[in-house]
């Protein structure tokens, strides 16, 4: 039992498997970051995260070059494929990754479904447009890519900031 004193108040006491459910129902619905563990050329239909149990509102889904690109003309977009219903692209495309250096930053910003991804190459980018309040509500299943032209030659790793929208989901990046 955990015992707290209000001096406006009486005292309470609450059970401790109350408190710790309050702990625990915080923690699995609190905001959470998951990155991938390697870096890899992107492709058209790349799968990069898993989502499970239920849907989440993504905040920041970002692009990190790791190896530069070549001349290829690629562009990413993201794409949500639901275990139910159907793929759905939930950005617009990028401009051209062609010799994008390491260290670019490709960062989406959600403003609408259609608005493309940002890409910034100085290693410094604005993550989230300052009229944004929300972000991108995702079923559960994959979320992947949508690379246009090619896939790239260099190498990339994703970020993705998140928020469940119910207790028991869980996301795993598949690389």
């Amino acid at each position: 039992m955990g015992t707290f004193r209000n001096v406006n108040a009486p005292l309470i006491t609450v059970p401790t498997a109350a408190l710790f459910s309050l702990y625990t129902d915080n923690y699995t619905l609190a905001e959470k970051a998951i990155a991938t563990d390697t870096a890899a050329v992107m492709s058209n239909g790349l799968d990069v995260f898993n989502v499970a149990g239920g849907p989440i509102v993504i905040l920041d889904l970002i692009s990190v070059c790791v190896t530069a690109n070549d001349a290829t003309a690629s562009t990413q977009q993201w794409r949500a494929d639901g275990t139910d219903g159907a793929a759905t692209t939930f950005t617009g495309a990028t401009a051209t990754l062609a010799s994008a250096a390491a260290g670019t930053i490709v960062a989406t910003l959600f403003t609408a479904a259609s608005t493309a991804p940002a890409i910034y190459t100085a290693g410094v980018g604005i993550s989230r447009a300052a009229t944004t309040a929300a972000g991108m509500i995702v079923p559960a299943g994959v979320i992947d890519l949508v690379i246009g032209v090619g896939s790239t030659t260099g190498t990339w790793r994703h970020y993705m900031r998140y928020r469940p929208l119910v207790r028991g989901i869980t996301v795993t990046a598949l690389f």
